[in-house]
């Protein structure tokens, strides 16, 4: 069986930039477990598989791990394969998830995602995590995501996780993201997934939807900014609409190939 493969650098315009995520577009759903070994074998932080269903697409992502159930980069890579190169030709896309339904709109270039808004709430870190941290957080909130709250950019930047502590914990399938105001953007964020494949990802979409609600109601505005500080990095343009957050991003063609298998 051959199955087409892209994989592209999401949130970015350039590649080498952003978040990398495997897109596989399927005619019917393979068993999990062979979806699961194309996501190790992709060896990225997640691969995306999608079989369309009428007008829309069932969508899922895993990473070489588990299941996960809301990716905001590889679900922006998803409708950047579908009409670069796939032909779909309307402007808005339904994809049917874990997570309900997400819509995913393109304009000028860019695409828009909407996702459900998951607000924080003020919570406890796990132990495993205070001990793992050269710099102890201002604020502690958990959503999906632990969420750590910093004074400012410099301290984000600074932040070196031991992961060997961190990874004494499991927060399948959530991570631990540090943010804090940006100098240039409204807000900077990192994000840390104790056991995982990829210890610090990239850009993270799915965190935003938590993010953002929370600077929205710190800053007093519902459009904001947004950068994530990896070494790769990559910026998202963010709006809270009631329960709903829409991330803005660009997203770039790395490669195009067939698995075999």
């Amino acid at each position: 069986m051959d199955i087409k493969l892209f994989q592209v650098d999401a949130f970015t315009d350039e590649v080498f930039g952003g978040n990398s995520a495997a897109v596989c577009p399927l005619e019917v759903w393979l068993p999990d477990s062979v979806l699961l070994k194309i996501a190790q074998e992709n060896a990225l932080a997640e691969t995306a598989f999608f079989v369309r269903e009428g007008d829309a697409f069932h969508l899922r992502w895993f990473t070489p791990e588990i299941e996960m159930d809301l990716c905001g980069h590889a679900t922006l890579a998803s409708a950047h394969v579908l009409t670069t190169h796939l032909g779909y030709e309307r402007d808005a896309m339904v994809f049917r998830s874990l997570s309900g339904e997400l819509r995913v709109t393109r304009r000028d270039g860019r695409l828009t995602l909407d996702f459900p808004a998951r607000p924080p709430s003020v919570a406890t870190a796990p132990v495993e995590v205070l001990e793992s941290l050269n710099i102890q957080p201002l604020e502690v909130l958990r959503a999906r995501d632990i969420v750590l709250v910093y004074a400012d950019e410099d301290a984000i930047r600074a932040l070196q996780p031991d992961r060997v502590l961190m990874d004494r914990i499991n927060l399948d399938p959530g991570g631990v993201v540090a943010t804090a105001p940006g100098k240039e953007v409204d807000f900077v964020s990192r994000f840390f997934t104790p056991q995982a494949h990829i210890f610090e990802d990239p850009v993270t979409g799915s965190a935003h939807c938590t993010l953002a609600p929370y600077w929205a109601a710190r800053l007093g505005k519902t459009s904001l900014t947004a950068a994530q500080l990896s070494q790769r990095g990559g910026r998202l343009d963010c709006e809270v609409a009631g329960d709903r957050v829409l991330m803005s991003g660009s997203a770039v063609t790395y490669l195009r190939g067939v698995i075999s298998i």
